[in-house]
């Protein structure tokens, strides 16, 4: 299994848990669902959180004993479909896909009208996913000391895309921008796909984006990549040094996903959903499926990935303080 910074606790954690196996997992479960239950991906079909989501609806609906159907309710930067989720019905058949934009970032940029820590409940971590930061072919940089140096030999010139103001693309750049004492312009869009649309044609110098989505652009040629965004080298790019290796310390962003649950969901109904998602995150198939769209996968207990989330939030939060960071 892959690891990458932040997540590895939790994937070994995770596994710990998982390690008994499904039988004696089955022998706790104190619930089951009766009719069909469904996982609210905030963001449209396609990305990393869509297909991730539809793997784990496939591998745990045998084990629930019903469907289990995906459904997409995106905008906003993931906050549509996290509010719709919270407005469920508390009984174990609704959970949302959870990830770093509307649950740990949202919170500190936008005056929302619910609070994804006070009104939702967590299940389970499922994966963390690296970030790599990609250019135009144009851009006259083969490095990110390059880029550097002609960002600041060109302040605000050059700018960046992002897939939404609160996106974890936009912060994580906003991080670099902080920590290099650097200044690219932003350029927000309704996605990651049209951001790096624009990006590919050069109408936008960079861009950070999931391996996932970036990785066939860069094999394409369309875009050059210069870092990634963990602490350590990514499996998948060994030869692609991290952001704090390139010359900028103390970097580094991860994106997590995870399920939560509408709060007052019974607590058997959460134990039992994190019981068949670590069986499931310990079965070498499915790890594999996982990683071959470019996730890590990382179990947790419910306990666990609410103290990742908190940790993650406070620190997005200092972010967006510190930079005086505003919606666009």
């Amino acid at each position: 299994m892959r690891q990458v910074g932040t997540g590895r606790r939790v994937v070994l954690a995770g596994l710990a848990v998982a390690a008994a196996g499904r039988g004696a997992l089955a022998q706790t479960a104190s619930w089951a669902p009766t009719r069909q239950v469904r996982i609210i991906c905030p963001f449209p079909p396609g990305g990393a959180a869509d297909l991730l989501s539809r793997a784990l609806a496939e591998e745990i609906a045998g084990p629930l004993g019903q469907a289990v159907v995906v459904e997409n309710r995106a905008g906003a930067g993931g906050s549509i479909g996290t509010e719709a989720a919270i407005r469920a019905p508390a009984d174990g058949h609704t959970l949302v896909m959870g990830s770093t934009g509307p649950n740990a970032m949202n919170p500190a940029l936008f005056n929302l009208p619910f609070d994804p820590a006070r009104d939702l409940a967590p299940v389970t971590m499922v994966a963390t996913v690296a970030s790599i930061l990609v250019v135009h072919p144009a851009v006259p940089a083969q490095t990110l000391p390059e880029l550097l140096a002609l960002v600041r030999a060109r302040p605000g010139q050059l700018s960046y895309a992002s897939a939404g103001n609160g996106s974890s693309i936009h912060l994580f750049m906003e991080q670099l921008k902080a920590l290099a004492g650097v200044d690219i312009a932003h350029v927000p869009y309704r996605g990651g796909g049209p951001a790096m649309v624009d990006v590919i044609a050069g109408r936008v110098a960079m861009m950070f984006d999931t391996i996932p989505t970036a990785m066939p652009h860069v094999r394409d040629g369309r875009v050059r990549v210069l870092a990634v965004s963990t602490a350590i080298r990514h499996p998948t790019l060994p030869q692609v040094p991290t952001v704090a290796e390139a010359g900028v310390p103390g970097f580094e962003a991860v994106g997590f996903y995870g399920l939560l649950v509408p709060l007052g969901t019974p607590e058997p109904a959460v134990t039992r959903i994190n019981q068949e998602v670590a069986a499931a995150l310990a079965q070498p198939a499915f790890r594999a499926r996982l990683e071959s769209i470019g996730v890590d996968p990382a179990a947790s207990t419910p306990a666990e990935f609410a103290a990742f989330v908190a940790r993650d939030r406070a620190r997005w939060t200092r972010l967006v303080r510190d930079a005086g960071i505003r919606p666009d």
